[in-house]
């Protein structure tokens, strides 16, 4: 509470000084036209842009009001049918996300990853911190179609591979989420990943599993079998969180008559590198024909857009 409280004033004062500076350039401006002279007219334009595009940013902020868009988020890509292709296509959107946290400063690192038998990933689970992260990547919960000429294929034959990614809030500890420990199987196992021998010589990666639900969360980044077994609760909390989020999203649509999933079968965007090149956004249409800014992290535009239709949805 005293820090939702710290945020909220924090946020209050970012307005007050915008509403000072607002009347600060105000004032000039009447100064200007009652004394006939354009001195301060550079000093005037100068600090109307500068408020403007304050004002842009704080406007968009506004869109992300949920209970849980300020916080932290755990992401997991999972390659869809279609072998060595899907997994090498996972792999690239896990790249996207983690070079789209780092062009914005946000912090970020891989907590389990389960590698493709050729190239590529199965799965990967990674861990962004910073400001409404959160906010950000709910909108990209969904299955991810790319086309292009297959590297994998001698023939450079055209194919069409399917991801899934799904998007987390990070719980707080015995806050949003009640666990009862006897419902709790926890498997200890060696890492998969590239590792030190450190990791790889010892059964240091957890798996723990929520018997009631089914739902299972793994850690293999940490070199301790007790860093990794708090992680892997960390990200246990945000699935049973983000299952009981749905559940509830379920009822309202229910309610309201209208429900689309975010699994398979409904792409929310596709990543066209041949015969053309495109990324459209299926719900947004928002499309841009430079794919390999998009696949180097710069999403940005695709997220804005998403939030800007769902206003009034309540999302």
């Amino acid at each position: 509470m005293m820090r939702r409280l710290r945020e909220l004033k924090d946020e209050v004062e970012r307005w007050r000084n915008f509403e000072n500076r607002s009347k600060e350039l105000l004032q000039l401006a009447e100064l200007v036209v009652a004394d006939g002279s354009d001195s301060l007219h550079d000093e005037i334009v100068a600090g109307v842009d500068e408020i403007c595009t304050q004002f842009d940013g704080m406007e968009f902020e506004l869109l992300l009001t949920g209970p849980y868009d300020r916080g932290d988020a755990f992401l997991t890509v999972h390659a869809g049918a279609g072998g060595t292709e899907a997994q090498d296509w996972a792999q690239m959107l896990l790249r996207m996300y983690l070079r789209w946290a780092e062009r914005n400063g946000f912090r970020s690192s891989v907590i389990e990853i389960s590698p493709g038998e050729e190239a590529g990933i199965k799965s990967a689970t990674i861990e962004v911190s910073g400001k409404y992260v959160y906010g950000y990547l709910k909108s990209e919960r969904g299955v991810h179609r790319l086309v292009r000429l297959s590297p994998f294929d001698a023939s450079h034959s055209r194919h069409t591979s399917f991801a899934l990614v799904e998007v987390m809030p990070q719980a707080e500890k015995d806050v949003d989420i009640k666990i009862n420990p006897e419902d709790l199987r926890m498997d200890f196992f060696r890492s998969s990943g590239p590792g030190g021998q450190h990791m790889q010589k010892t059964s240091s990666a957890v798996r723990i599993t929520h018997i009631p639900t089914g739902v299972v969360a793994a850690c293999q980044n940490e070199r301790s079998q007790h860093q990794n077994r708090e992680v892997a609760m960390k990200v246990l909390r945000s699935r049973l969180l983000e299952l009981e989020l749905e559940k509830r999203a379920d009822e309202q649509a229910r309610l309201k008559g209208e429900h689309v999933a975010a699994g398979w079968g409904n792409q929310i965007r596709s990543y066209v590198l041949h015969p053309y090149k495109m990324v459209k956004d299926h719900r947004t249409d928002y499309e841009t024909s430079d794919p390999n800014a998009v696949l180097d992290g710069d999403i940005d535009d695709f997220i804005q857009e998403y939030l800007k239709s769902k206003i009034g949805e309540g999302i």
